[in-house]
């Protein structure tokens, strides 16, 4: 599977983000092969038909709709060419480190690392083209390199992405207060790094150098969720990514996530899903995602 890289030197930018639309992007996003990147995505549609797949929701793509994707997610879209505008706020990780000095700012975000509700809303067409506007002036900024534009990019950027996160939760009826401590986003980030070596609490209590139950607090209250449901979640997620996409057989996805044996996989698989890894993998070939 390709992975696409962001490349500040053909992105024709000094930092690591950049806007861009989608004239120049089509060849990518109609093409129907499944790909990653390495960067986050945030993609303002404001004409579109069709559909994406991503890691396993189907998404309807219509006018005035915004997709979030995290790095590395799979996705596969199937989009009409007719009419199609979009425009695209891509940026890495470090972007946001460096500027705001906060290394869990995109797991405070409700929409990037998302396992229970969509990857996308869909919002009034007056408010995509505020959104749209801001994202020009981003862009003109880029261009300009002015004293002042790297304070004025990161002003509108910080905007937009809380912008897009209270929206995000009110349309999921979800809570934006932040926690007192980082606890439960630093346990989200060491799942997305260390879920297929390390699947008890334990592990990663150890790593956060606190108490299980402190984790589990600190979990429950932010992501309404306890510790160990969170992590049954990320690693049924990465089962079934390695299902859809790795080629490889059930001993073998069971053995790399170190399971003692495929069987203990395929009950913890049953347990979660209601159905078996087989009848999950042929339901989402015949277009059935779950």
């Amino acid at each position: 599977m390709k992975t696409i890289k962001f490349h500040k030197a053909e992105c024709g930018v000094e930092m690591l983000l950049n806007v861009l639309h989608g004239d120049v992007l089509s060849e990518r996003y109609l093409e129907r092969d499944t790909f990653n990147t390495d960067f986050f995505e945030i993609l303002l549609f404001k004409k579109a038909k069709g559909t994406l797949i991503l890691n396993q929701q189907k998404i309807n793509i219509t006018d005035n709709t915004i997709i979030f994707i995290s790095p590395f997610q799979k996705r596969q879209w199937i989009l009409d060419n007719e009419g199609l505008d979009f425009t695209v706020l891509v940026f890495q990780e470090n972007f946001l480190n460096d500027f705001f000095s906060d290394k869990y700012f995109t797991y405070r975000l409700l929409y990037f690392y998302q396992l229970n509700f969509p990857l996308n809303i869909t919002i009034e067409k007056e408010e995509l083209q505020k959104a749209l506007e801001q994202l020009m002036e981003i862009k003109t900024e880029l261009a300009a390199r002015r004293t002042d534009s790297i304070h004025i990019i990161r002003s509108l950027t910080y905007y937009l992405l809380l912008k897009f996160n209270r929206v995000y939760a009110e349309k999921n009826n979800l809570s934006i207060e932040r926690a007192e401590n980082n606890y439960a986003y630093q346990f989200k980030k060491l799942l997305e790094t260390h879920i297929r070596e390390k699947q008890r609490i334990d592990h990663y209590a150890d790593l956060l150098n606190v108490s299980r139950i402190s984790i589990n607090t600190c979990v429950k209250k932010q992501f309404n969720v306890t510790a160990v449901e969170l992590l049954k979640q990320r690693l049924l997620f990465e089962i079934k990514n390695d299902l859809i996409h790795s080629g490889k057989t059930v001993a073998e996805i069971a053995y790399n996530l170190h399971f003692s044996e495929p069987g203990h996989m395929m009950r913890f698989f049953k347990t979660q899903t209601g159905i078996t890894s087989t009848q999950f993998l042929s339901d989402y070939q015949n277009g059935i995602f779950s």
